[in-house]
């Protein structure tokens, strides 16, 4: 079997959420709930890969590995491709898993469905998203949208044809939230953080477009819950309720 590496980027620079990863839920730094919903994932090594020497403590003080990285990388991919070459220089792993360091909520089985599309041939990369129920959130920004065309006979498996924050497409049926975690062939990551930013990525403000626009494949795994991505001290204190002892 090809190896798998999950690799979490975290930085403190959070500008509504200043110091996000080290912030306490329950006698536990945020980075360690995520890290510890990784390793529950049971595919393969997990790495936080950071810039700050606090969060590395407190992931190594939980059991965990964390690896130092740049300062001034300008996104996560960046982050995550120069901790996969630190880690794995010789090029033992194939697929590579960026998971957001702010999921605390995260269930396991999701980053197992993210891998599951790069296990088959055809996409570069692999992503998640699910079938929009707020109305809401249909037209927020916020949420970022997929347009997609169905694979085939896969059940529950897109092929990304766009991202956007606008709401699409347009007419009846379902829209998509995309959840913004990433399965990469290692090759795929290595020619991506090597690309340029694209158009379509500075107007929308949406990195994932610079692979769709150099024309590497995104395929989507469906599924049936989106995990709480913790951006505000809102978000915080609602983690901390899902994630009260019972």
């Amino acid at each position: 079997m090809t190896r798998t590496l999950i690799v979490i980027p975290a930085r403190m620079q959070a500008t509504r959420l200043p110091g996000k990863p080290l912030a306490d839920i329950h006698g536990k730094p945020m980075i360690v709930h995520v890290w510890e919903r990784a390793r529950a994932a049971d595919l393969g090594r997990v790495v936080v890969a950071t810039d700050t020497e606090e969060i590395a403590a407190a992931v190594r003080a939980a059991g965990g590995e964390a690896v130092m990285t740049r300062a001034d990388h300008v996104s996560g991919s960046d982050r995550v491709f120069e901790a996969v070459r630190q880690i794995d220089p010789d090029g033992a792993v194939g697929h590579v898993i960026n998971l957001q360091g702010d999921l605390p909520t995260l269930e396991p089985h999701l980053v197992r469905g993210c891998l599951a599309p790069i296990t088959e041939e055809g996409p570069d990369i692999a992503t998640l998203a699910a079938e929009i129920t707020d109305p809401e959130e249909k037209t927020a920004p916020s949420v970022v949208k997929v347009v997609g065309t169905p694979i085939g006979c896969a059940k529950n498996r897109l092929r990304a044809l766009y991202f956007t924050r606008a709401t699409a497409p347009y007419g009846e049926g379902p829209l998509y939230h995309h959840i913004g975690i990433y399965a990469f062939r290692r090759a795929a990551l290595e020619r991506f953080v090597a690309l340029p930013p694209s158009p379509l990525e500075l107007r929308e403000k949406l990195e994932q477009l610079r692979a769709l626009e150099n024309g590497l494949r995104i395929d989507v795994a469906l599924v049936d819950t989106v995990p709480l991505g913790v951006d505000t001290p809102a978000d915080l204190e609602r983690a901390r309720k899902l994630l009260a002892p019972k």
